[in-house]
C-alpha cells in the first residue's frame, strides 16, 4: 500500500521506550524506517515516577499518537524481589562491578517485557519489537547478551500464529556507550529528556552504575550531558 504521495506506507513496529537513554536512541533509529507504537512497563521500580515523565516526554517528542501507546504495570518484580531496583532493602550498588551482574539486575524481567510486547504486536499486527538492550557496556546482565535474543526470536516464531511475523530487533546492542551518545545526537534524538539514574527521581545520583557509564559516554563522546546531577558530579 502506499502513500498519497507514492512512496511507500512505513511498517509498524514496537519499541520498548523505559525513558532512558538506550531505548530513546532506539527509537530514533526505529522511527527512519517505521511507524512507532511505545511500550512502558512499571515494575514499582525505585525511579518508576520519573521514568515515566521521561516516557511521555520523548513520546511528545516523536509525535506517536495516542492509541499507538500502551502503559503497563507489573507489580509481582516487587514482591518477587531480588533487585535493590525494586527492593528498597537493597542498596543500590554504586560505581563500577566488571564482570559481577550487579544487584540492579531484575530477574528475568527483559523476558516478561518482551512477552507483552510480542501479545501486543500480534494484536496490531507490528512486524519488529525494538529494545535498546546493550552487551558490552552493561554489567554483564544475561538478557542483554546477543544469544539471548537469538533464542528468544525462535521462541517468538513457535509461539505466535503461523500467519505472524514478529521479529525483536536490537540495533544497539553491540555499540559502545559513548557510540549510542554520538548516534543520538546525529539521528536528533532528545537526549536531555531521559533519565538513567537507578537511584534518584529529582537529580541523579551520579554515582550508580548507570549514571557512571551515562556520564563517561558523554565525556568520551565530546559533547555535554545536560541532565541534571546531584551537587554537580
Amino acid at each position: 500500500m502506499s502513500t498519497k504521495t507514492g512512496s511507500p506506507r512505513k511498517k509498524l513496529a514496537i519499541v520498548l521506550l523505559s525513558g532512558g537513554l538506550d531505548s530513546c536512541v532506539t527509537l530514533a533509529i526505529a522511527s527512519k524506517e517505521h511507524e512507532i507504537a511505545l511500550l512502558h512497563a512499571q515494575y514499582y521500580q525505585r525511579t518508576q515516577s520519573r521514568e515515566l515523565i521521561a516516557f511521555h516526554k520523548i513520546a511528545n517528542h516523536f509525535k506517536v499518537p495516542e492509541d499507538r501507546i500502551l502503559i503497563t504495570e507489573i507489580d509481582y518484580l516487587k514482591k518477587i524481589g531480588g533487585s535493590s531496583l525494586t527492593d528498597k532493602n537493597l542498596p543500590i550498588d554504586k560505581g563500577e562491578t566488571g564482570s559481577v551482574i550487579p544487584n540492579t539486575y531484575v530477574p528475568f524481567r527483559n523476558t516478561l517485557l518482551l512477552s507483552i510486547a510480542v501479545s501486543w504486536a500480534e494484536v496490531i499486527e507490528a512486524e519488529k519489537i525494538f529494545i535498546g538492550a546493550v552487551q558490552q557496556d552493561s554489567p554483564d546482565y544475561p538478557d542483554c547478551r546477543k544469544e539471548y535474543y537469538e533464542a528468544f526470536n525462535k521462541l517468538v516464531e513457535v509461539g505466535t500464529k503461523p500467519s505472524t511475523h514478529i521479529q525483536v530487533v536490537t540495533p544497539i546492542i553491540g555499540m559502545k556507550k559513548a557510540d549510542i551518545v554520538k548516534r543520538g545526537i546525529e539521528l536528533g534524538a532528545p537526549l536531555p529528556l531521559t533519565w538513567s539514574c537507578y537511584e534518584n527521581n529529582d537529580m541523579a545520583c551520579g554515582q550508580c552504575n548507570s549514571c557512571i557509564l551515562r556520564l563517561r559516554a558523554f565525556e568520551v563522546a565530546g559533547y555535554e550531558d545536560k541532565i541534571c546531577y546531584f551537587e554537580n558530579v
